[in-house]
């Protein structure tokens, strides 16, 4: 059985780290998985399960979406669109997939219909099942248009809207409009984060400093710095790790190791980022479809600023509601100073007895599985 992937991230490295559980667990299940891959590489994500196409690679410049960028640094120009359409159309035919596999289009990555959708009409007449790999919340748009006719397409080509979510915690409706429209497609799989199985906890007693990606999170993490001395000795002092993030600018990584010593370790990104939650004593992030979820699976006090610049909502709803819940301390972006992120440190240190997230955490293993079934039956 064979997937082809087609995987592009633009600001962060949450689809891609999401992509590479999902390729892990189907590649588990004997599935050979090719991903075309549409962005610049990140090494720290290798897919290395996989078999990696890179097609010619596409950037934004911070978090402006509408225009985007070839590997020169110049918009992309039709012939551009056309030259990468091409390229994604010969891997198919090179590939000869049983699915087809995107993530989030045509519920997101508008910018990338122009290869898109003709894919998936390629695929849609040679019987190839083509499926949407989708995060628990939508950006919110100011095109209604688009969410109309994302249902249209799905009616058209998809086989299955895979939604990476547990719906007690979030459903599809509430932040995609026409989600009774296309209920017989969707499939909730839990949330993709690392396997329960990883292990003894190895206690660390960090307070873990994460940013993401870290193409946007120099603000979070000098103010994290900052706050520092105002915390409590008893977690001023302790040994502060600090993730910058794979993206993370030279710029903004310099100013971030020029606080290191022997207790504050600064870091680009880490393998064991899961380890560190598992057996660290409190975390301070975004709040990332991923990086939320290795929290709920770790299960430490977690206190978290949304990235919320630009048009991006998710973030913002998405800590909202589980603050709601008790499950995690919120700092807003238009609020955070040393002062305020420091009074949340101690809020969530001292509500080491909220309650333990009872959320499905399985969704790489469901997900596999969802595709699976559509070519076994």
């Amino acid at each position: 059985m064979r997937v082809l992937f087609h995987v592009q991230h633009l600001l962060g490295v949450g689809h891609l780290r999401r992509g590479e559980l999902i390729t892990r667990a189907m590649t588990a299940r004997g599935i050979e998985v090719t991903v075309a891959l549409g962005g610049h590489p990140v090494p720290q994500m290798p897919f290395s399960e996989a078999t990696v196409v890179e097609l010619p690679p596409v950037s934004i410049e911070g978090a402006d979406f509408k225009v985007l960028y070839d590997d020169g640094g110049k918009p992309i120009t039709p012939e551009w669109k056309d030259a990468r359409t091409k390229a994604l159309l010969d891997v198919y035919e090179s590939v000869r997939p049983d699915v087809v596999l995107m993530e989030m289009f045509p519920f997101g990555r508008w910018r990338f219909q122009f290869e898109l959708v003709p894919l998936i009409e390629r695929a849609s007449r040679d019987g190839v099942k083509c499926v949407t790999s989708v995060r628990d919340i939508l950006v919110k748009t100011k095109h209604p248009e688009r969410a109309q006719y994302a249902a249209e397409l799905a009616r058209r080509h998809l086989a299955a809207v895979l939604v990476h979510s547990d719906p007690t915690l979030f459903t599809f409706g509430e932040t995609y409009p026409h989600a009774d429209e296309i209920a017989d497609l969707v499939t909730y799989t839990g949330y993709v984060t690392e396997a329960a199985e990883r292990g003894a906890i190895e206690a660390n007693d960090r307070v873990i400093v994460s940013a993401g990606g870290g193409a946007a999170a120099g603000p979070l993490l000098r103010t994290a710095l900052g706050a520092r001395a105002l915390c409590p000795p008893h977690i001023r002092d302790k040994v502060w790790h600090v993730l910058a993030g794979a993206r993370a600018s030279e710029a903004d990584f310099e100013t971030l190791t020029a606080h290191a010593d022997e207790r504050t370790i600064i870091e680009r990104f880490s393998p064991r980022f899961q380890a560190l939650l598992d057996g660290g004593y409190l975390s301070i992030s975004q709040a990332g479809y991923n990086t939320v979820m290795n929290l709920m699976r770790a299960k430490i006090p977690a206190v978290v600023v949304p990235y919320d610049d630009g048009e991006e909502t998710e973030q913002a709803f998405r800590s909202a509601r589980m603050a709601e819940l008790g499950l995690i301390d919120v700092v807003d972006g238009a609020a955070l100073s040393p002062e305020n992120l420091a009074a949340a440190i101690a809020r969530a240190d001292a509500r080491r007895d909220r309650p333990a997230p009872s959320i499905d955490l399985e969704g790489a293993e469901a997900t596999a599985a969802a595709i699976e079934k559509l070519v076994t039956g």
